[in-house]
């Protein structure tokens, strides 16, 4: 075997355990499904306990089902001692998916929304990956995998939070791949475009930021409207990423745009992406 195909059959998750947090639906669901799928025994967490069991009801392999709030540093570590007396086979993968939405202007920002949010989508990263990686460097071998976003390329309005939290599992897992070079325990960050889950319907949204009157529910529709990737496809594009080999995955063609935007011009993006969403505005429905 070459060099290179030795390199594809050490990086495969396919067929072998992986941990998914978020599993409850969207993302983390199409992810347990499609590796149920193709064989790989699937450890599930979220803080739904219904959704999780209807994710869990539709796998036909061997599945270990935990409610857990990602929030919770000592019971991630007692997820991660479950996990590694339930294994089959070393761990391949850890999927630190869980992810909530906060939308408001910084001048009308309540701090008990955006702790509530960075507690979930940062520290629950952390805490996940502090869980985890002792399993991972104890094998020699595996990948952390953290949900980041393209918000976590660049900052938009009305997202501090959300951009806040996403910049740091971003720079939190590069630190973190740096560390670990030299070993085959790999640390990947995933950036999500649009993607159509139920993340903006279960957002905190006190009132409509941009002050055009819009309910909550409007707001999710029109968000819901202009995504390009529904999460079968997400997961498709994450699992081949991760099994070839890859640091970073963009997931969406409006991942491509949005890191292309920042590399070409990091402090002007806002005009080009302001004249994007305007156009994709007039083809909106009108508001009743």
């Amino acid at each position: 075997m070459t060099a290179v195909g030795l390199a594809r059959k050490r990086h495969s998750i396919t067929g072998r355990p992986v941990v998914i947090t978020g599993a409850a639906s969207g993302i983390g669901r199409a992810l347990a499904t499609r590796l149920s799928r193709l064989g790989s025994p699937v450890a599930l967490a979220d803080v739904d306990e219904d959704g999780l069991k209807v994710t869990a009801a539709a796998l036909s392999g061997k599945v270990l089902t935990r409610v857990l709030d990602v929030r919770d540093a000592e019971d991630q570590l007692r997820f991660a001692a479950e996990v590694r007396e339930w294994l089959p086979a070393p761990l391949a993968a850890v999927f630190n998916n869980a992810g909530v939405a906060v939308t408001s202007s910084v001048l009308d920002a309540v701090p008990e929304d955006d702790d509530w949010l960075h507690d979930i989508n940062f520290r629950g990263v952390v805490h996940g990956t502090r869980a985890f990686l002792p399993i991972l460097v104890e094998q020699g071998e595996g990948a952390i995998v953290n949900t980041s976003s393209v918000y976590g390329l660049l900052g938009m309005p009305y997202q501090s939070a959300y951009c806040a939290a996403k910049f740091a599992v971003r720079g939190f897992t590069e630190s973190l791949r740096q560390e670990l070079r030299g070993t085959d325990v790999r640390a990947v960050t995933v950036h999500p475009g649009g993607i159509t889950t139920n993340i903006a319907r279960n957002a905190r949204v006190r009132r409509d930021p941009e002050g055009r009157g819009r309910t909550h529910e409007q707001m999710a529709a029109q968000f819901e409207a202009m995504t390009m990737t529904s999460p079968d496809k997400a997961a498709a594009i994450i699992h081949a990423g991760v099994d070839r080999g890859k640091a970073r995955i963009l997931v969406g063609p409006d991942a491509y745009l949005f890191d292309a935007l920042a590399r070409i011009t990091p402090t002007h993006y806002n005009a080009v992406l302001t004249r994007v969403l305007q156009r994709a505005r007039r083809t909106e429905a009108p508001l009743p």
